[in-house]
């Protein structure tokens, strides 16, 4: 397993990775599988799936796309340009749990052909067999996926389709980007602070301008009076704070309690620092 290098908006293009597959090959190596992202956990950064799909294709590479966040986002039209570049994927995934209001679990997975994994898993003794069996009227799941059974996830999914409609998910999903673009706009009013990543959907990242061991004190003084609760990552080498709007309730009122709850131990902690 190799980590391709990413740029200084922490997204993976074409160059890097062909890079990595020369280096590959020259060591003897057969590259065979790519798994680009779409809304990287620390940062949402976005891969250039228009540059690496077509070096994918080209090489026989499998090119898997893990949107397990962001892809909820694709149901709203102003968001579906961070999709360009799909049809060069041979599978696509996503977590309808994250950002979907599914509950917990909830994957929803696409593959462009369905033979691939049928190949791979498919177990067939007698006493599983069936007059049936890929009639093209039935779909066997259990050749899907290692165990025999599923879970109806689906329904969970309908229900949730059906009580608040496309409009009523494409609304929740841009209200937390509102509100993501709202404490963006806080951070960035305070010049104590520093936003260390496009904010393109409901993550923000931040941190105040100092040491990485700074901004460790201000997010385990912040969780620790557990008002709010963030989690870092590092970007860069650096000690980074995510802020991320995920509440189905929240509101701009429960942002600018966050700002104040974060703006007064950033206050407290550079005091200290100071005397």
């Amino acid at each position: 397993m190799k980590k391709i290098p990413s740029d200084t908006k922490f997204s993976v293009g074409g160059e890097a990775l062909r890079k990595a597959i020369e280096e590959d090959k020259a060591a003897g190596l057969i590259p065979f599988y790519c798994c680009a992202t779409l809304g990287t956990t620390p940062s949402c950064a976005f891969d250039n799936i228009m540059e690496i799909g077509p070096i994918c294709n080209s090489e026989n590479i499998w090119m898997h796309i893990d949107a397990a966040y962001a892809g909820s986002s694709f149901i709203c039209p102003e968001f579906r340009h961070l999709l360009n570049g799909v049809e060069f994927a041979d599978s696509f995934n996503f977590n309808p749990h994250k950002w979907l209001l599914i509950n917990f679990d909830c994957s929803a997975m696409w593959v462009k052909k369905r033979s691939e994994i049928i190949g791979a898993f498919k177990m067939d003794p007698l006493y599983l067999q069936h007059d049936h069996q890929e009639s093209g009227f039935v779909t066997d799941y259990r050749h899907w996926q290692i165990p025999l059974g599923r879970r109806f996830r689906s329904l969970k999914m309908w229900f949730v389709f059906r009580t608040y409609g496309l409009k009523g998910l494409q609304e929740y999903i841009r209200k937390h980007v509102s509100l993501a673009h709202e404490f963006e706009s806080l951070v960035r009013q305070d010049k104590r602070f520093e936003i260390c990543g496009d904010v393109v959907l409901g993550l923000v990242c931040f941190r105040l301008k100092g040491s990485n061991a700074l901004n460790e004190k201000l997010l385990k003084a912040i969780n620790n009076a557990r008002k709010i609760h963030m989690v870092p990552c590092y970007l860069a080498d650096s000690f980074v704070l995510r802020f991320a709007v995920c509440g189905r309730t929240t509101e701009s009122k429960h942002i600018q309690l966050a700002w104040e709850h974060i703006n007064e131990f950033a206050t407290e902690i550079l005091q200290e620092l100071q005397q």
